[in-house]
């Protein structure tokens, strides 16, 4: 949970900084969109393959490696003297902190019980909502008092902090921490099989349609989580016209609503899943959210206002992100012990519409001159996703036992 808080203060420090380093640095909308977008390509690409590191070696090296990079590269953005040089940046930052949720799904996977992994999983992407919800609060006093190259450095420190608490602290396997209990251990259902090395099969699981839908629900899905993570505070600020001291709480409120959503979203999966069955439990909360949500975010582009646009996308963010624990856990239902690699590849499939989303998003508003537009086309990437969710068998193992 603090390495989730971690990854969103680095992460969303930029956008809340955004309208500064555009001004400072002489960027337009369209190279804006490019240096948003350039942390999100490399985020995306390197899902798999470090999820599959995590799954092969160990959250416990893999995690500290790729937090350890990050932060670094965190620091290094308060260097930066232009757009080329910013570009370059971030899209070296994208790729430490791909490995991010994939490990820490992995760590899900192999410490907690099977009814127990979307409540997990929405813990700890409200940590990653309280990240967002602070940055807004730290940066911009920062940014108004010291500049905000300044903020990056402070934020990047924390990542090295955290690292020589977990590389002490953490064990892979709860068998190899001390102090577990046997009753413990028999109740999280630890398997011997998670001390073999990991192959992943990836000619079965590419064969499967479910994969593929997996994979289309979460690319559609996206583009409204990347909103709120990229264009959301300029969109604010210039769109809306919200003054820097109001972002404090335009920015931080709709992510307090995230972190509900996200913690009721997992809570509300697996007592469904116990009562109904996992078909019900997480089918029933990615649908009725996402359809809802995109109600919400095309009325917030339709309505004019600042206090009225402030409402509606406060609960279109927390209610989209009731069916994340739900999506998540999906990945170790269908997955098992390959979670970490096929929820690595679903946020590739994630990142790659938020990449699309964020350029798309600057070149709109270049073009019309308009902030709301992008909104609706965000709101029919929601309704996929929803359609896509439908599709989705929890039940059924992409590897089934023996292949």
């Amino acid at each position: 949970m603090v390495v989730g808080v971690i990854t969103f203060l680095d992460r969303i420090n930029i956008s809340v900084a955004g309208a500064s380093i555009m001004e400072d640095l002489d960027l337009t909308g369209k190279q804006w969109g490019w240096v948003l977008s350039a942390f999100i390509l490399s985020y995306g690409l390197l899902q798999v393959p470090l999820g599959a590191w995590g799954d092969r070696s160990g959250q416990r090296k893999v995690l500290s490696v790729i937090v350890l990079w990050w932060s670094l590269f965190t620091i290094l953005t308060g260097f930066s003297n232009g757009f080329v040089m910013l570009l370059i940046i971030r899209f070296l930052f994208g790729i430490g902190e791909a490995g991010a949720y994939p490990n820490m799904t992995g760590t899900v996977g192999r410490w907690f019980p099977r009814k127990e992994t979307a409540r997990a999983q929405g813990y700890l992407w409200a940590a990653s909502r309280i990240g967002g919800a602070l940055t807004p609060l730290i940066v911009v006093p920062v940014i108004i008092h010291l500049g905000w190259r300044v903020a990056f450095y402070i934020l990047g420190g924390m990542g090295f902090i955290w690292v020589l608490v977990w590389f002490t602290w953490f064990r892979n396997f709860p068998s190899q921490k001390k102090g577990i209990a046997r009753d413990e251990l028999a109740e999280i259902g630890h398997r011997e099989e998670h001390t073999k090395k990991v192959i992943i099969p990836w000619k079965i699981i590419l064969r499967r349609n479910q994969f593929w839908i997996l994979l289309a629900m979460y690319w559609f899905y996206a583009w409204g989580s990347w909103f709120f993570f990229s264009w959301f505070p300029v969109f604010m600020e210039e769109g809306r016209g919200f003054s820097k001291s109001e972002l404090t709480y335009a920015v931080a409120v709709p992510f307090l609503f995230s972190v509900i959503g996200n913690i009721s979203g997992g809570y509300i999966s697996d007592r469904l899943t116990l009562k109904y069955g996992l078909n019900i439990g997480r089918k029933a909360v990615g649908i009725s959210a996402l359809a809802l949500s995109s109600v919400l975010m095309f009325l917030a582009g339709f309505i004019p206002g600042k206090l009225q646009v402030f409402i509606f996308l406060s609960f279109c963010f927390g209610i989209f992100d009731l069916m994340l624990p739900a999506a998540w856990a999906i990945c170790l239902d269908i997955g098992k012990k390959y979670g970490g690699a096929i929820s690595g590849a679903m946020n590739t499939a994630g990142n790659i519409g938020g990449f699309v989303c964020a350029i798309s998003f600057g070149y709109l508003v270049d073009l019309t001159g308009n902030y709301n537009f992008p909104l609706y086309l965000i709101s029919a990437m929601l309704l996929l996703s929803a359609l896509m969710f439908f599709f989705i068998n929890p039940s059924k193992k992409l590897v089934e036992d023996g292949e």
